[in-house]
């Protein structure tokens, strides 16, 4: 194994601990669950960005100066030992004591808004050694409903251009310091792998995102910047609110968010490339590497009823 990806795989309990993490769409569903556990595993600062300032101050006011709520654990994290705490990264509970945690309202689809927050985090928090690039909009539609504004650029610019923005703002820090593991979240989409009916324009902001991520870890690992880790990670649908009406396909059921997030956040620690959720995306990856287009569209499409799945759709975007 090449020295550079070998030292990715640092001890995962190392990673989040002392740790300054900043994650994006932080106010509601996965975003919060993501910064529920990084106050819980004993990161000293949290930066939670989110566009809605009521919900994401609230969130913040809550998790500098209470007890975190484990409500958003499955039960079988809850009944784990302290062995396999340890192995997923979790710190005893007393390293919550001295965490920060501090709320920042931010349009990530203007780049300058994105430059101004970026500088305020690290004036009053610190260089991210965590970013979790966790927002995202969904516009469910037929290609020529979409808005060119309202839909597409914005669409773009949330899911693509914010996160390549805002870690191109943190990573000259990321590559300087080497006194302790660095890790990039990205969160793509199983939709950025397959190509689906009335989502072309999400499909294409996540397919972006996955060729991006996955090139920004290629190159860290050449260029010898082995202690940054970048996972990609492409989950179906989940129970979010963000994609109310739509169906799982065949084999495929709507995910709770603490499943999708525990298993990017395993991913993440253990500096996974890419993580997706549940098995029938690799399945369905796999069909459509080797299947000609017309095949796929007869198994995807009739049998798997992936080319449904947006059918009746209503989100909240």
């Amino acid at each position: 194994m090449p020295r550079t990806a070998a030292s990715n795989r640092r001890a995962p309990s190392a990673v989040v601990p002392g740790s300054v993490v900043l994650i994006t769409g932080a106010a509601r569903g996965m975003g919060e669950l993501y910064a529920r556990r990084a106050v819980r595993e004993g990161a000293a600062a949290v930066a939670l960005w989110d566009v809605d300032r009521e919900r994401v101050e609230a969130l913040a006011a809550e998790l500098d100066s209470a007890e975190l709520n484990t409500a958003e654990l499955d039960t079988a994290e809850l009944d784990a030992t302290p062995a396999e705490n340890t192995a997923v990264g979790r710190a005893p509970a007393d390293a919550t004591d001295s965490v920060r945690v501090r709320a920042y309202t931010v349009d990530i689809a203007d780049r300058e808004a994105i430059s101004r927050a970026a500088r305020r985090t690290r004036e009053e928090l610190g260089d991210p050694d965590i970013l979790v690039n966790n927002a995202g909009i969904v516009r469910g539609a037929l290609f020529w409903e979409h808005e060119p504004e309202r839909d597409i650029e914005a669409t773009m610019r949330v899911n693509t251009l914010a996160p390549m923005w805002l870690t191109r703002e943190l990573l000259p820090a990321m590559l300087a310091d080497r006194s302790r593991p660095k890790r990039i979240l990205n969160i793509a989409s199983a939709a950025g792998t397959l190509a689906n009916p009335r989502m072309s324009v999400y499909a294409a902001s996540k397919w972006a995102m996955i060729g991006w991520s996955d090139s920004l870890r290629l190159e860290l690992e050449r260029e010898g910047h082995g202690h940054i880790a970048v996972t990609t990670f492409c989950p179906s649908y989940i129970s979010t609110g963000m994609f109310s009406g739509a169906r799982g396909p065949l084999l495929t059921p709507i995910m709770r968010p603490s499943t999708a997030v525990r298993a990017a956040w395993r991913g993440m620690l253990a500096g996974t490339p890419i993580v997706t959720k549940p098995w029938t995306v690799k399945l369905a990856m796999a069909l459509r590497g080797v299947l000609p287009t017309r095949a796929w569209d007869a198994i995807g499409g009739r049998v798997f009823h992936v080319y449904s799945s947006m059918d009746r759709f209503t989100g909240r975007g």
